[in-house]
């Protein structure tokens, strides 16, 4: 396999299926001749023009409402928000409307929309530009909710996105962009609700999600020279949960560590906790932690936003303490 970045990645995926649906549309701001501001549809507009690459105005709900008509109507469209925080605008239609209409048709509707966007604290982005609100989206009945980590999965996962009936948040951290990674050139997908086990290992299960595999693969030979075995497991979506996955690891090692960069209140951290206490108590030979971003608006200041996210030295100090437990 070669290797290429997630953004390459992303943007094979959209490209081989734009050639092979004509159904497939795009919308958001500056993603036409510019590209995008991640390069998310870079060369597109070159190929297939202004009516299936469209610039929009600023009008999130607007540019949102119109995708989940288009979608009612047999088009596929897919929403380039650039930052996940902008979802927010059009969060009425997100939950009201794209999430429920195929139950309220009783399945006589579809609704093929792909939401996609970047997360992630970094690059001094500040408060606006930083969210990881994907706790939040896997509240809601009717939404897949996807985080992928490496260019192989991400290609994989969007591919799945572009291809199913339902609704999908794809949620790109930023930090993960150029990260280079295997991805096949033949033809492949990567399922929703079956997570990845990264590394195997037997003295702590770390469940991670997103940047934070990166980070925790950054501390797991330091730890192996200190005969700490970790085994890494990357859930890749959040909604659906793939728990079983979690369960059959913690069965193994007895110990359980969850990191997420987003907030630890109402998180996906609680959620995984809550199901792993509630299907394999037995199996805990310590309590289970979590490790999460501090909950406060994001610090625009590169040394206060250094602080409020996990890095290698507080996951590896984590794990050390989880296991004199």
């Amino acid at each position: 396999m070669r290797d290429i970045t997630y953004m390459q990645a992303t943007l094979e995926a959209l490209s081989e299926e734009m050639a092979r649906n004509p159904a497939i549309f795009v919308m958001g701001e500056g993603i036409g001749k510019r590209g995008g501001n991640f390069n998310t549809t870079k060369g597109l507009y070159d190929l297939y023009g202004p009516e299936r690459l469209c610039d929009t105005p600023i009008c999130e709900r607007g540019f949102v409402g119109l995708a989940a008509g288009a979608a009612m109507a047999g088009a596929r469209p897919v929403i380039d928000f650039m930052f996940a925080d902008f979802v927010l605008d059009g969060v009425g239609e997100i939950i009201n409307q794209i999430a429920k209409i195929q139950y309220m048709s009783s399945g006589r509707l579809k609704m093929p929309v792909l939401l996609r966007g970047c997360v992630g604290i970094g690059h001094s982005a500040a408060t606006h530009h930083s969210g990881n609100h994907y706790p939040m989206y896997a509240h809601f009945p009717g939404l897949r909710v996807v985080v992928p980590s490496t260019p192989y999965d991400a290609k994989g996962l969007l591919k799945r996105a572009l291809t199913c009936d339902d609704p999908v948040m794809f949620l790109e951290h930023r930090s993960l962009l150029t990260v280079k990674g295997p991805v096949p050139e033949e033809e492949y997908q990567v399922d929703f609700g079956k997570a990845s086990v990264v590394r195997e290992g037997s003295d702590v299960t770390v469940v991670a999600i997103a940047y934070m595999v990166h980070q925790t693969l950054a501390v797991r030979e330091q730890l192996a020279a200190e005969g700490v075995s970790v085994e890494i497991v990357d859930p890749r979506t959040v909604a659906p949960l793939d728990v079983d996955t979690i369960l059959q690891s913690v069965r193994k090692t007895g110990r359980l560590l969850i990191i997420d960069e987003a907030f630890a209140p109402c998180g996906i951290g609680a959620e995984i906790a809550a199901q792993v206490v509630d299907r394999g108590f037995d199996d805990l030979d310590a309590p289970i932690r979590r490790l999460n971003g501090t909950h406060t608006p994001t610090p625009y200041s590169p040394p206060l936003e250094a602080a409020v996210v996990p890095n290698p030295e507080r996951i590896a100090q984590a794990i050390r303490d989880l296991l004199e437990e």
